[in-house]
């Protein structure tokens, strides 16, 4: 024992308990930031310092009501937290074996995406493009027009023709393969970011993001930008040389620790409103 506060007893284990766990939490932190589950976090916290405090004065009724809360503070977590909670996990599977293993060689369609992409920014074509990394997004294939075509650049132009039967929803890419289009996707609960109101596409990117493992591209029908959504973050205005790097980085450079924070912060630039 190294001292004494009250009745506890401070030692060497208790110090390195507090550092893990402070640690722990301000990882969850840098990785909920900017979420609204972060005001939840941050609830969650209050209620277990209160009982602490509560306890550590024997405020018999205040510490009965709050360790009525935590008794169940484990579901609540689960419930409340099901989308981190699955990023969290989907972090857990990017490990250099398993991206070894299951990547292959995009170059090809990678540059297939940005010249389509590039052409259709050009001439305002809008457009909503997910490309699957690690994990399989077989529910929200399903919701679309099963493919199954290799990605070319004429393909996806033609698709997102307006003309086209294809063209609402998104286009679910998996190594070189399109596997389907008009596919429907999860909106995010955030409508802006970084004062930059989202339309529906970009939420929809977003909250594909934050749910999987995917990158999803968005050309605006209104402005004519490109924009990339990864893991809950939305970036903008991306040049087609741009757009092409953060592919390459997203897809051949894809290994990250649990620890590190899943979320890049973005550019500050002078961005259009949609």
């Amino acid at each position: 024992m190294l001292f004494k506060i009250g009745f506890l007893e401070i030692g060497w284990t208790d110090i390195l308990d507090v550092i893990v766990v402070t640690f722990i939490f301000y990882r969850l932190y840098l990785i909920m930031r900017g979420t609204i589950a972060i005001q939840i976090f941050v609830g969650l916290l209050v209620i277990v310092a209160g009982s602490f405090v509560a306890t550590s004065l024997e405020l018999k009724a205040v510490s009965w009501i709050l360790q009525t809360l935590t008794d169940i503070w484990v579901i609540a977590f689960i419930i409340l937290f099901q989308p981190e909670l699955r990023r969290l996990l989907v972090i857990l599977g990017r490990g250099r074996l398993m991206a070894n293993l299951i990547r292959s060689s995009m170059d090809e369609t990678i540059e297939a995406i940005v010249e389509a992409c590039d052409e259709m920014a050009q001439r305002q074509v809008g457009a909503l493009i997910v490309i699957s990394r690690t994990t399989g997004i077989r529910m929200i294939i399903e919701t679309g027009i099963s493919l199954g075509a290799t990605v070319s650049k004429q393909l996806l132009l033609s698709i997102f023709n307006p003309k086209s039967p294809l063209h609402d929803g998104a286009v679910v890419i998996k190594d070189r393969i399109i596997e389907a289009a008009r596919c429907t996707l999860p909106l995010s609960n955030q409508l802006q970011m970084d004062g930059f109101i989202m339309g529906m596409r970009h939420r929809s990117a977003v909250g594909i993001s934050e749910q999987t493992d995917v990158l999803a591209i968005v050309v605006s029908e209104e402005t004519g930008t490109i924009s990339l959504a990864e893991d809950g973050k939305l970036k903008r205005n991306l040049s087609p040389e741009r757009l092409r790097q953060e592919l390459q980085q997203g897809l051949n450079v894809n290994v990250k620790s649990i620890f590190e924070a899943p979320f890049k912060t973005a550019a500050q630039e002078d961005l259009k409103e949609e």
